[in-house]
């Protein structure tokens, strides 16, 4: 077992407790779970986005795809940031 200073001898219960948890745990599937929670994360910061993004700018996307004349290069990018 690890050793620890005299201070932190409450690590070794959390340490106990953490490994009795995962243990206990052995039908769960981490990866599905694993990859759900990263499914949240990337859903919650793509509303978080678009709610927090200005309606000019979706506006502006939104009609991309229907313009032929729109071409993207960097000094477009940097015009259209300010």
């Amino acid at each position: 077992m690890l050793a620890f200073p005299a201070g932190m001898a409450y690590a070794k219960r959390y340490i106990k407790m953490y490994k009795y948890i995962l243990e206990s745990a052995g039908d769960i599937n981490w990866m599905a779970i694993f990859a759900l929670t990263t499914f949240f994360f990337i859903f919650i910061m793509a509303a978080v986005t678009a709610l927090l993004s200005k309606p000019e700018m979706m506006n502006k996307m939104a009609n991309m795809p229907l313009e032929d004349s729109y071409s993207f290069t960097a000094e477009t990018a940097d015009q259209d940031e300010k």
